[in-house]
């Protein structure tokens, strides 16, 4: 990986048959290349992590299931009510907040399917909504909750509002480019129809298990605990969800990924050199010896991601304010540190060789730092856009969701916004499920570009040439800008020489 991007681009103009054969001979030895280790025995790694979220898991399903039953049809069955302190015995009963759940889940699903299936047909039209609507949206909830006297979630909201509209703000010249690779992504998803087949599965997984959190967390609501115990209970029991939905997402993309890698090496799902069985072989890894790295990925790139998205809107706008640059360069510096070890495209390494998240994610940085192909990803808001449309969904659930509570109850604003935050997450879990299929082909078009750009070329000539010449602005972009700064730097020595003197 020695030569540049820009002198593979113009060095040729047709991928070499041979292309595939070199790259998937790769030994997994060397200590940043790239193997093809479908058909190779794999080591298991991350293994406490996968044990840490499996006790996890049981602990929180015996504890949901007692939440559950503990309100249902019936008055205190685990004597749980105990701790209410005025002799009162809660908000009802579980099955009276079940059913509102039972609607978020069915809406979240339903919002998740038809992602999938509109984008195939409108994907541009989609990620627009998705962009522009969510800052209008986040601002009308903002109102009605400080309408609603709820003055805490109305600022929270607000504030939501606020950061999104200066994010689109700094980054809308770069949401051509953006739409560019969700499209490409989105018509290269929709070319491997077994994909789709495998985010709806696990999608219906996602939901069997929001029927028993939901029961548990229904249960925690009926119980109505003083002090603001509720709200805590639904705090740990949200970043349980969190997690795990997480892993599931992650699985999703470690399968999707490594099905793209597979089909742009060998220039098409029914290439002769396409290995057997490949959706099953990667279905199998991901759940045996990849899992234990996946479960400890998902606990922390989703926030450095999110962080890093800011931070770099933040950044490009500061201006020449130089005490703020200062701090902001200070936060960006530490954030990209940890993106170091924490990225996406740690994925595409899993489904590629089987390492450890943090090789895997170390190895792919590297990589795009030696071929310049970093300068093109940090452009690229393809992820941040996705995660837009997510919360979107999230939104829209949450909110029909809190309606049906607000008529139900209609003098407990607190109690709508328990069922409205969690609902929330419930739909975004859901969309995500969805949304991941098109950011883990959007992972691994990268990673194949990085390691060979006529990869691209072979199969889209056009995407190839629209690749190479963003990439060939953003490498002069950066050449300018440290030119600038180094004069800069050079300016400012001599002024302080010159009043020393």
């Amino acid at each position: 990986m020695s030569d540049s991007p820009s002198s593979k681009t113009s060095s040729s103009s047709a991928a070499s048959p041979s292309t595939a054969d070199q790259i998937v001979g790769r030994s997994l030895d060397g200590g940043g290349t790239q193997s093809l280790g479908i058909d190779v025995p794999r080591k298991w790694h991350d293994v406490f992590w996968s044990g840490i979220f499996s006790v996890h898991l049981i602990g929180i399903g015996f504890a949901l299931v007692m939440l559950g039953f503990n309100k249902f049809r019936g008055k205190n069955r685990f004597h749980l009510d105990i701790y209410h302190g005025d002799g009162s015995h809660g908000w009802g009963y579980t099955e009276d907040y079940w059913p509102i759940y039972a609607l978020a889940g069915g809406i979240g699903t339903l919002l998740g399917w038809a992602w999938l299936l509109m984008l195939g047909s409108f994907a541009n039209q989609m990620m627009n909504i998705a962009v522009h609507i969510l800052t209008t949206y986040l601002a009308v909830i903002s109102v009605l909750c400080f309408w609603s006297e709820q003055f805490f979630w109305g600022v929270t909201f607000a504030i939501g509002a606020g950061l999104q509209f200066l994010y689109v703000i700094s980054v809308i010249d770069r949401l051509p480019f953006t739409m560019l690779v969700l499209q490409k992504s989105v018509k290269m998803v929709w070319s491997l129809p077994e994909v789709l087949r495998v985010a709806y599965a696990f999608m219906l997984v996602v939901l069997l298990w929001m029927v028993l959190w939901s029961f548990g967390v229904a249960g925690v609501l009926a119980l109505n605990l003083p002090d603001g115990g509720g709200w805590w209970l639904l705090l740990v029991l949200s970043i349980s969800l969190f997690w795990t939905g997480a892993v599931i997402c992650n699985m999703v993309h470690v399968i999707v990924s490594g099905m793209v890698f597979l089909v742009l090496i060998h220039g098409g799902r029914d290439a002769a050199s396409m290995p057997p069985n490949s959706l099953m072989k990667a279905i199998k890894y991901t759940l045996t010896t990849s899992f234990g790295s996946i479960c400890y990925g998902s606990l922390f790139t989703a926030a450095i991601r999110t962080l890093r998205w800011e931070i770099r809107g933040l950044r490009s706008k500061i201006g020449k304010n130089e005490c703020l640059l200062c701090c902001v360069d200070l936060m960006f510096h530490l954030v990209e540190t940890l993106v170091r070890f924490f990225n996406k495209y740690a994925y595409v390494q899993i489904a590629v060789s089987g390492k450890g998240f943090n090789r895997s994610a170390r190895d792919a940085w590297e990589l795009f730092q030696s071929t310049g192909v970093e300068s093109l990803v940090a452009y690229d808001c393809s992820g941040a856009v996705l995660l837009m449309g997510t919360i979107l969904g999230g939104l829209i659930t949450g909110t029909c969701a809190a309606i049906w509570t607000h008529f139900k109850w209609e003098a407990k604003n607190e109690r709508m916004l328990m069922v409205g935050s969690t609902a929330m997450l419930m739909g975004m879990v859901l969309v995500g499920v969805a949304m991941v299929v098109v950011e883990s082909a959007v992972t691994s078009m990268y990673i194949c570009y990085a390691e060979d750009p006529l990869l691209i070329h072979r199969w889209d000539a056009e995407f190839f040439n629209q690749l190479s010449e963003a990439l060939h602005q953003r490498l002069r972009h950066r050449s300018a800008r440290g030119r600038e700064v180094l004069t800069q730097n050079r300016f400012d020595v001599n002024i302080q020489e010159s009043v020393s003197l």
